[in-house]
């Protein structure tokens, strides 16, 4: 491997604003802690949480770098205490805490998935963020199965498109919802059975129809607000209603006789704080359940755009925008 510097270029904004604050700026090159491994990035996904800390509305949890960017693809080219150093070498992707923004990041090594020949840098970069949150929720919190059927909103986002792409593997029928008839197409495209205008449609009433009055056995939702209760309502008995994100409101007013009733479940969380043991536990999950299909081909990301690492401000503003189809990646080397 080539010697490692230590100063490095990264998106490191001093205070909050705009997409304008991503400028490159040098830093010091981490150094890997025990149980960490240092990672030379090749690409980093753009997620929503970043853009949420850039404009100062997410800080990141204590210990966390500064520099945004929760997940990365690469290569290892430095261990911590209790990390072989034969690793170093091995492309992987991680889920990280913070610091993707950046030519080297640290990542705890529980973290990490290898880079099959079936993923590009890019395509494994725009994978740990959305892979680890829809299997956590969708599947493990909301118990989705084979012979399922699943209402999801955001259809289009990098996860929608991943619970998309989960659901295929693995049997479970899904109905997504998206803002525009375009979208609503993109999303069958990528292998979405139902796609529902939310704009021009009653997402209720059509995910009735849909499933002939039954309902769904989960909701993953990132709305909140006012979909609480109408996603309820969208449930079948003994459903499952997931939150992830609250874009639409933290706050819901809810019918609890009807969930006494019908015994339905309310649950959600969020990642980013959790612990390394947990996500170490998630990775462990995910290498024995979903990357074989990884590296067989069948599963990979859906890829809008990528753009170069002093485009960053470019990239938050397409995500932004929301319009985009799947993810958004920065390439960093």
């Amino acid at each position: 491997m080539d010697a490692i510097p230590t100063v490095m270029r990264a998106i490191d904004p001093e205070q909050p604003g705009g997409p304008e604050v991503l400028r490159i700026v040098d830093r010091p090159v981490p150094t890997p802690g025990e149980g960490e491994v240092l990672i030379r990035v090749a690409a980093a996904g753009i997620n929503r949480p970043e853009v949420l800390q850039r404009m100062g509305a997410y800080p990141p949890p204590p210990g966390a770098p500064s520099i945004p960017g929760l997940e990365v693809a690469g290569t290892i080219v430095a261990t911590g205490a209790g990390i072989e150093r034969d690793l170093i070498g091995q492309p992987v992707c991680a889920l990280i805490a913070g610091g993707g923004y950046a030519q080297y990041a640290v990542a705890p090594y529980g973290q990490c998935l290898p880079v099959p020949e079936a993923l590009t840098m890019v395509e494994a970069s725009a994978m740990p963020e959305t892979l680890f949150t829809v299997w956590t929720n969708l599947f493990e919190r909301g118990f989705a199965a084979e012979g399922d059927t699943v209402l999801v909103h955001g259809g289009t986002s990098g996860i929608g498109t991943m619970a998309i792409a989960l659901c295929n593997v693995f049997g479970v029928e899904v109905i997504v919802t998206a803002g525009s008839d375009e979208k609503c197409a993109a999303a069958k495209v990528v292998g979405a059975d139902h796609a529902i205008n939310y704009k021009t449609h009653d997402f209720v009433e059509e995910v009735k129809a849909i499933t002939g009055g039954k309902g769904v056995a989960v909701v993953l939702d990132m709305v909140g607000g006012d979909y609480v209760p109408r996603n309820l309502q969208c449930l079948g008995d003994d459903g499952r209603h997931v939150s992830i994100a609250v874009q639409g409101g933290g706050q819901a007013t809810i019918p609890i006789f009807e969930i006494m009733r019908r015994r339905l479940t309310l649950t959600g969380s969020t990642l980013r704080p959790r612990s390394v043991a947990f996500k170490t536990a998630v990775a462990d999950e995910l290498a024995r359940t979903v990357w074989p299909h990884v590296e067989a081909g069948k599963l990979k990301p859906v890829i809008d755009t990528v753009f170069a690492f002093d485009r960053a401000p470019d990239a938050h503003s397409l995500m932004e925008s929301g319009n985009h189809v799947g993810k958004i990646v920065l390439e960093i080397a």
